[in-house]
């Protein structure tokens, strides 16, 4: 397995500090692949981003990208792209003339940066809007033409700081879309987002990092979506019932059919279960509802969210 970015045992210390903002932070990350980097504030998350874009000098560790050690930094640099939360565009000037002024920014000839800045247009679905000026362009547009920006030398790795902040639901699903098509065509994209929905979507991996007792942040859990929920349980059986007085008919139901005591709301009319074979759980569900005579008013598979995966591994630390 290639390896795109990978890091060990990174240290750095805030300015003027003795206390560590990253402690011992590992990442691996597979070419060709997205992965998440998530956090609460103060994790860390910044600043792994900052030594790994060779922006900051760890304390201590060692770290390479595309197998090129950060202490080559100049050569790190031409193997990738960095997006950040806000897009710096020229609002002046049209989509395509942007591309061509970063283009030859980064020292492409002329004949190049306008090659390159076509390609992008087409690559981005920006081609109808690209004699116009950024100032006319939509949120989810503006993005787009800013991850263009990021792709103008073809990086092997493209860092992406929170990509959809403040977008709406349909810029958001622009964002993703270009962000798809990048790693379909190669590209590695590893993510830092507070939007765990985002994460869960793109992402191939997720490292969750926190700071546990306010020391420096490390990686506390790893792996695919799917795996970080099975963490917090897993699946769950969701029953609802009609009528208060069947509740506890219903916790015994579930109870022989789950894995693990139920947890009863009474308020909500509401038993919920841990459930290893998800299918098989819900299929004995029904049948045992109409056997043991409980009307249900709403029966289902849920699986945790990231948001409750994010709560429940990052409080755990803390504690």
């Amino acid at each position: 397995m290639t390896l795109a970015v990978r890091a060990e045992a990174l240290r750095s210390t805030y300015p003027g500090s003795t206390v560590p903002a990253l402690d011992g932070f590992d990442l691996a990350v597979p070419a060709g692949t997205v992965h998440g980097l998530l956090g609460p504030n103060g994790a860390g998350k910044t600043t792994a981003v900052r030594i790994l874009t060779t922006l900051l000098r760890p304390d201590s560790g060692h770290a390479e990208i595309a197998g090129i050690p950060l202490s080559d930094a100049a050569q790190v640099r031409k193997r990738i792209g960095l997006v950040g939360q806000y897009a710096a565009l020229d609002e002046i000037l049209d989509g395509r003339a942007n591309l061509v002024l970063f283009g030859r920014l980064a020292q492409l000839p002329a004949a190049a940066a306008r090659q390159r800045a076509d390609e992008l247009l087409e690559q981005f679905d920006l081609v109808d809007a690209a004699m116009r000026p950024v100032s006319t362009y939509s949120g989810g547009m503006r993005r787009r033409l800013d991850l263009a920006v990021g792709m103008i030398r073809r990086p092997a790795v493209l860092f992406l700081d929170e990509p959809t902040t403040g977008l709406d639901p349909r810029g958001r699903a622009e964002v993703w879309s270009a962000v798809r098509a990048m790693v379909a065509d190669g590209t590695t994209v590893l993510l830092t987002t507070q939007y765990l929905e985002e994460a869960d979507q793109l992402a191939t991996r997720i490292s969750v990092l926190a700071a546990p007792h306010g020391a420096g942040g490390r990686v506390i859990a790893e792996g695919t979506p799917d795996e970080l929920r099975t963490l917090i349980g897993g699946d769950r059986i969701v029953l609802v019932v009609r009528r208060p007085a069947d509740l506890p008919a219903a916790a015994a139901l579930l109870e022989r059919i789950g894995d693990g005591e139920p947890e009863v709301d009474a308020d909500l009319q509401r038993v919920t279960v841990a459930a290893t074979d998800r299918l098989a759980a819900l299929s004995a569900t029904l049948p045992g509802l109409a056997a043991a005579g409980i009307d249900a008013e709403d029966v289902q598979v849920r699986r945790p969210t990231m948001d409750e995966v994010f709560l429940q591994l990052t409080a755990t630390a803390v504690r």
